[in-house]
């Protein structure tokens, strides 16, 4: 019997970081590791005979890496990202995941991590099932130097791209981080976002107004070019 405890496994092929994640694991009372995994095939095997809540996983495994494992299942448990590598931040949320965990993760970023996983496993009391719950704001860490910077997807007005950098306008203000635009395209699309330039996205949300040459955000105004032109007219006028 689970006793309404989560189950979870982890896929891990690094001996210390995966004694540090079960040593994590199991100072949750809630929580239950059913197996460790150094790779991601001998999971698989757990997935078809177990009920499995939540995988922590590692991205560079032997024998099949990890984003290949996450495309396999049919089925898919919750995931926490477990990861040496900010650079596949940005790839990990096409899969829906709940959190991306940089090594060497602390406690307290672990507790933060699966707090999402309970809170969105909570039964609503009977009085408040009919009320409708806000939307989970979404959000991404960008890396700025040394330092991985906190952004809510709300607050972007527009991303443009500088050679092999981008740069994030949001709030009045801007970050610098290297990354090409082609990928965090792909992320942003899905969120409201729309391409108008091989330079530029921009939020939908906060655009001020526009024509076919040009959009305007917050007084800046921004080239629409041939190629996307139709595109963003069709979405802007879906959005009327």
């Amino acid at each position: 019997m689970r006793e309404n405890k989560i189950n979870c496994i982890v896929i891990e092929d690094e001996p210390l970081a995966a004694e540090i994640l079960k040593d994590y694991i199991a100072e949750l009372p809630n929580f239950h590791l059913v197996a460790y995994c150094s790779d991601a095939i001998a999971a698989l095997e757990i997935l078809k005979d177990q009920e499995i809540d939540l995988i922590f996983l590692d991205i560079n495994l032997p024998k099949l890496k990890g984003f290949d494992f996450l495309k396999t299942l049919t089925v898919r448990p919750k995931v926490i990202i477990t990861s040496a590598y900010h650079e596949y931040a940005l790839k990990s949320f096409e899969y829906n995941v709940v959190d991306y965990l940089l090594k060497p993760i602390e406690f307290t970023r672990f507790l933060n991590a699966v707090n999402k996983v309970t809170e969105k496993n909570k039964a609503l009391p009977v009085q408040q099932q009919t009320v409708q719950l806000l939307p989970e704001r979404k959000y991404l860490f960008f890396s700025v130097g040394k330092k991985s910077v906190k952004i809510f997807l709300d607050e972007i007005a527009y991303v443009e791209s500088v050679r092999e950098y981008v740069k994030i306008y949001y709030n009045n203000k801007f970050l610098l981080t290297k990354i090409k635009i082609s990928d965090i395209e792909q992320v942003l699309i899905a969120e409201n976002f729309i391409r108008i330039h091989r330079s530029y996205i921009v939020n939908i949300n906060k655009i001020d107004s526009f024509s076919q040459h040009e959009i305007e955000i917050n007084s800046t105004v921004l080239p629409v070019s041939r190629s996307y032109k139709e595109k963003l007219q069709l979405r802007l006028h879906t959005f009327k």
